[in-house]
């Protein structure tokens, strides 16, 4: 009996769909598509967690919102690519894309390139006829009428396209798309028999990026032809893009046939790619391994159950049910990066771009967005996931060995230069507090030291020379040597150096407890340098000149994206950037008294934003807090430091009830590698961690009425929210293992060494 493709998609959905109760098996909560619309830049293909490959639909190419390759609100396919960035503010990857087509295929632009949403060879679709879940992806393609779909190994992907009768079914492999407007400078690609080797090299956020791909059809190939030529972009239509596409010809298929297209990729060499494609994917076992996928998924998101007051996930109410789908998708997506990039023969590219030897059990990574993920995402791994914390560890210490420098943002073992500070110190003092040394203590240290003090060694990173004042910037030298950073000698000056402030104060922290006296002293002192942006004249941090004069004119409410005194942001979020030192904070603006009511007119005042070229990223506001952007993420707990735990308790319900939610812009910012969904994950299970490298929870509102943490010591973790709803938002008790608490916090030695924490909810503070 032959199957049309609608009653494919229909047997499809259904077999995902049912696979087994949701309490069981949370991959069924998972809404593959939160943040794919909005600003939010997430991707619905198909991978396992942490993966090296990342199969997926391109949608849309040089957008901003379209930084995965995928946004929501586009209705055409350009393809399947094979990498992705997920939640990035920047884009890059995208490559080696691919397309089943029937009849004539097309690869020249109707139009300009880039004014138009689509390839030449791109297909119209729709959301009714497309699926996603944890580890598979699959769409009908409109103008083919070709079902598409895809599930993935760590390191390859496996296609299995549905054909209708065809005279002429085939595929486009592309070699020159890319998701941002990359520049190509290598493109190789060769045919045997029914294998595909290529090879590309191209330039965009990372200044070196190299890649390899082996790729085999199921079906023999017939025919095929290389298509190379050259266009122009641009808007005065002067700069020449090469062009490389492989048209491949099937010959005639039948109704319903399937045709299977298994891939790998390498960072390191052809034979990699090969290796990886024959150690992972050996057979042309679609369903299984999906399954596979299915099934790593599935244990991952068993890490955490969200219960019922008396029952299980089901016995949720319909709120509750919504918010336990934003849970579970965001505990998706914080298992998504850092990505391994190491080949299955332990084979991977170092920051220098030559390839080394590492360990096939010690698997090296890349993709670090630590500027966002130390906030939230690192400490929630460290409850729930140590393990891969200390293996980031000891990837980001072999950076450093490669490299010269432990990168600020990793991206395919390129030095990007991207954000600021050096936060590979905070996960390091997180995890070193906690108690969690899988790693060589004494070179992360010394990794750690070399990051915060500026280079008096002469040691270069190795990378191009007009990158090192970003990976090194002048503001480590001006707060060493004037104590503070001019805000006319460097841009973001204010945001960089509270950021150093924090992360000496992380180094400060290993340093005493090694007994390095001098650089516990040097680094403390470095972490107090905060002080010296203070004005007390107008209660804000803000930009003071070589001189010694603040910069004029000012308006806390002033941004001018990456370039002025504050980083993706604006005084009114910056001024509370000092998580290491609220007592000192609190001391600058006079008192708790003071400290409350220039703390209460943040969320208070007109979100109302100045200047010319406001960044993007300040969203999801309350007043000037702003959620869709990291650097606001501490300062809703720091109420708890003065004594105003109900007012922690209301803003964290106000934030999780109104900026995130069930539906494709449910994110109010970047998700970022994880950081914005950890932020969700750990608030609303009624905690958060406002200082990484001090392991201390800041207690604030649970959404549900009992959340149990399993973790890998083998100890439960129970939180229970009695009398809990959607009015009930305030705690009026606490009790850890049947003792009261007085304050509002939670040890993470208390955490781990498992029972019960019980909070008394109730509808009045």
């Amino acid at each position: 009996m032959k199957r049309t493709i609608s009653a494919l998609f229909a047997f499809a959905s259904l077999a995902i769909l049912t696979a087994c109760n949701p309490a069981e098996d949370h991959t069924l909560l998972v809404n593959m598509f939160i943040g794919t619309g909005g600003h939010g830049h997430t991707h619905p293909g198909a991978m396992v967690p942490h993966g090296m490959i990342q199969p997926g639909p391109d949608t849309r190419i040089h957008d901003w919102d379209a930084c995965s390759g995928y946004y929501y609100e586009d209705d055409s396919i350009n393809g399947f690519a094979h990498t992705r960035l997920s939640g990035t503010g920047c884009a890059d990857f995208g490559d080696f894309l691919v397309m089943p087509t029937t009849g004539k295929q097309c690869v020249d632009y109707v139009g300009e390139k880039e004014k138009n949403q689509h390839n030449a060879f791109a297909s119209a679709f729709t959301h009714e006829n497309e699926l996603a879940t944890p580890g598979y992806y699959g769409v009908k393609l409109e103008r083919y009428n070709i079902f598409a779909e895809i599930t993935a190994t760590c390191r390859a992907a496996i296609h299995r396209w549905t054909f209708p009768q065809s005279e002429d079914a085939g595929m486009i492999l592309d070699l020159d798309y890319c998701i941002q407007d990359q520049t190509t400078y290598e493109m190789e690609v060769k045919v045997s028999g029914d294998t595909i080797r290529a090879y590309h090299r191209d330039n965009w956020w990372q200044y070196d990026h190299r890649l390899y791909f082996e790729g085999i059809t199921s079906k023999p190939i017939q025919s095929y032809e290389i298509v190379r030529d050259t266009v122009l972009i641009g808007e005065d239509k002067t700069k020449v893009q090469p062009r490389c596409k492989l048209l491949v010809h099937f010959g005639p298929t039948n109704e319903a046939e399937e045709i299977f297209f298994k891939a790998s990729i390498s960072g390191v060499d052809a034979e990699g790619a090969h290796k990886n494609l024959m150690a992972e994917m050996p057979a042309w076992d679609f369903d299984g391994t999906q399954e596979k996928a299915h099934e790593i998924w599935k244990e991952t998101l068993s890490k955490i159950d969200i219960c019922a007051a008396e029952g299980d996930l089901n016995d949720l109410d319909s709120l509750q049910k919504s918010q336990a789908t934003i849970f579970y998708t965001g505990l998706y997506h914080a298992n998504l990066s850092p990505n391994v990039f190491q080949d299955v023969d332990g084979r991977y590219l170092g920051m220098d771009l030559k390839a080394h030897e590492g360990k096939t059990d010690d698997p090296y990574y890349t993709i670090f967005s630590l500027w966002d993920t130390h906030r939230a995402l690192h400490p929630l791994m460290s409850i729930i996931d140590p393990a891969q914390n200390e293996a980031y560890i000891r990837s980001l210490i072999q950076k450093g060995e490669d490299g010269g420098l432990v990168p600020k943002w990793d991206c395919g073992s390129n030095y990007t230069g991207c954000m600021i500070g050096y936060h590979y110190a905070s996960l390091l003092a997180d995890m070193y507090t906690k108690g969690y040394r899988n790693y060589d203590v004494d070179l992360a240290y010394k990794h750690a030291v070399r990051s915060g003090e500026y280079d008096t060694l002469g040691i270069t990173p190795a990378c191009p020379s007009w990158l090192y004042p970003y990976i090194m910037p002048k503001a480590r030298y001006y707060r060493q040597t004037q104590g503070y950073v001019p805000a006319d000698l460097e841009n973001e000056s204010v945001a960089k150096a509270l950021e150093l402030c924090y992360n000496d104060w992380c180094v400060a922290q290993i340093a005493a407890d090694r007994g390095d006296t001098l650089k516990a002293n040097q680094f403390m002192n470095w972490s107090k340098l905060y002080t010296n942006y203070f004005d007390p004249s107008v209660g804000f941090m803000r930009g003071k000149l070589a001189d010694g004069s603040w910069r004029t004119p000012f308006s806390p409410a002033h941004s001018n994206h990456r370039q002025d005194d504050y980083c993706e942001g604006n005084a009114y979020q910056w001024s509370w950037f000092v998580p290491h030192d609220v007592e000192g904070l609190i001391a600058l603006y006079g008192g708790k008294e003071a400290f409350v009511q220039k703390l209460d007119g943040l969320f208070s005042a007109s979100s109302k934003l100045e200047g010319e070229v406001v960044s993007a990223d300040i969203s999801g506001l309350i007043g000037q807090y702003a959620h869709g952007n990291e650097p606001s993420h501490h300062i809703i707990h720091f109420y708890n430091a003065v004594d105003m735990p109900w007012r922690t308790q209301e803003l964290v319900d106000s934030v999780l009830n109104t900026l995130y939610f069930n539906a494709p812009d449910g994110l109010s910012g970047n998700e970022d590698c994880g950081q914005m969904s950890a932020w969700y994950i750990l608030n609303s299970m009624g905690f958060y961690q406002p200082c990484p490298g001090r392991p201390v929870y800041s207690i604030g509102r649970p959404l549900f009425p009992r959340v149990i943490i399993h973790q890998p010591n083998g100890k439960d973790f129970t939180i229970i929210a009695k009398n809990n709803s959607r009015k009930a938002k305030y705690v009026r008790n606490m009790t850890l293992n049947g003792k009261a608490l007085d304050k509002p916090y939670l040890t993470h030695e208390q955490l781990m060494a498992g029972g019960e924490l019980v909070l008394e909810m109730s509808e009045t503070k």
